[in-house]
């Protein structure tokens, strides 16, 4: 198999070469697989981590905010830990919410009206959704509504179904991000 440098990689990625996407694939995926699978994740969170960690990489390469000072393997494991570690806090904190969010229901010196809470909340996504532009609402509508990557392609015109995840990741960073700089929604965290 053939080694490819830091900069035949890098230059690859930017211009979509798939044999360099194949390379980093076959040579990068089983060491992320393994982190995510021993650490409380599935070969689909990998494979999602992973795609993710490459959009980052290709943004970092487009923008030119890339300063490689290790070796890519060693940088692209780096951003997989670094998104998955993100990922299980936030799913801690979804349960810790979750069980606070059911005590506080529970308890009455808290007079928390739960259906208030969650038009509150559902406002403020309302609010964020609707400032977003109108293609990323249409992908994110179609997404929510669970239709295909290969459908949600085809219907908003991408050429490929890949094009089509890395669309809807940046339309729903871009929506959290919104409404995790909001300060309503301080008081939800």
């Amino acid at each position: 198999m053939i080694k490819y440098t830091n900069d035949a990689i890098l230059d690859g990625i930017k211009l979509g070469d798939r044999r360099i996407v194949d390379y980093v694939y076959n040579e990068c995926f089983p060491t992320i697989k393994f982190l995510i699978t021993t650490n409380s994740g599935n070969e689909l969170d990998a494979a999602d981590i992973f795609q993710d960690a490459l959009v980052i990489i290709f943004q970092k390469i487009n923008t030119n905010d890339l300063n490689l000072t290790s070796s890519f393997k060693t940088f692209l494991y780096s951003i997989c830990r670094n998104l998955w570690l993100q990922r299980l806090d936030r799913r801690v904190f979804n349960a810790k919410f979750l069980e606070l969010e059911g005590r506080n229901n529970m308890q009455e010196t808290l007079h928390l009206d739960f259906e208030e809470l969650e038009n509150e909340k559902y406002q403020i996504y309302q609010t964020h959704f609707l400032s977003l532009g109108k293609d990323c609402q249409k992908l994110l509508r179609l997404f929510l509504n669970k239709t295909p990557l290969v459908e949600i392609a085809k219907i908003m015109g991408f050429k490929t179904e890949k094009y089509a995840k890395t669309r809807k990741y940046l339309c729903k960073e871009k929506l959290k991000n919104k409404i995790l700089n909001d300060p309503k929604c301080k008081k939800f965290f």
